[in-house]
């Protein structure tokens, strides 16, 4: 995916946010719905307003991070022309536009298990981010960033080519709420990336012992 291709989505994604919420603020009680607890339950509320508009704003700050973290990363990789690198943040503004569709069904009255719904949407992020992982050079603001990374192209290449298998295989793991959608689900949707991360920093310092 180049460049102008990125923006083109991205922007029209948030567009599309923007005038999805517009349309729909006046159809929509006072107060949103806009927490879920581990049940897929209700259980927070905020005021009109930035209930329908908070997660737009967050994808036009998600947006201009894209376009930010090229032009400040201090070792200058031009990640903004990788592929992977776009796809990712477009499936992120993607993932955000999921996120606001459900609360947006939800407030107009139409009843599901949250957790549940989410849960393909984190599948195809996971898959996203193993992807870019995959293929990420080593920079100072995108990957998995140690002391051990950061200070040789070799541990950040291996320490990446395995953190991006790992997370392509993860994004399986939150498609068993669709066999266990109970309270337990929600661990589907947290523990990979909480264990990757934890492991892929652990084994960046041994590859960096090992050189």
């Amino acid at each position: 995916m180049n460049n102008k291709l990125t923006h083109i989505l991205s922007l029209g994604l948030i567009a599309v946010a923007i005038i999805a919420g517009t349309v729909a603020y006046p159809h929509l009680p006072t107060e949103i719905a806009s927490h879920w607890n581990v049940n897929g339950e209700v259980d927070g509320y905020m005021s009109k307003f930035w209930g329908v508009f908070l997660i737009p704003i967050i994808m036009v700050f998600v947006y201009g991070m894209y376009m930010a973290i090229p032009k400040i990363d201090p070792l200058r990789a031009d990640i903004s022309l990788k592929r992977h690198y776009n796809v990712f943040w477009v499936f992120l503004l993607g993932f955000f536009a999921y996120i606001f569709a459900l609360s947006l069904a939800w407030n107009f009255g139409y009843r599901f298990n949250f957790v549940v719904a989410l849960a393909p949407a984190i599948s195809v992020l996971l898959y996203t981010i193993g992807s870019m992982t995959e293929h990420s050079k080593r920079n100072w603001l995108i990957g998995i960033r140690t002391p051990w990374t950061l200070s040789s192209d070799t541990v950040w290449e291996k320490t990446h080519r395995l953190g991006g298998i790992l997370f392509k295989w993860a994004a399986l793991i939150p498609l068993l709420v669709f066999i266990y959608s109970d309270t337990s689900a929600t661990l589907f949707l947290i523990l990979p990336i909480i264990f990757i991360s934890l492991f892929l920093i652990v084994y960046s310092f041994v590859i960096y012992r090992k050189l």
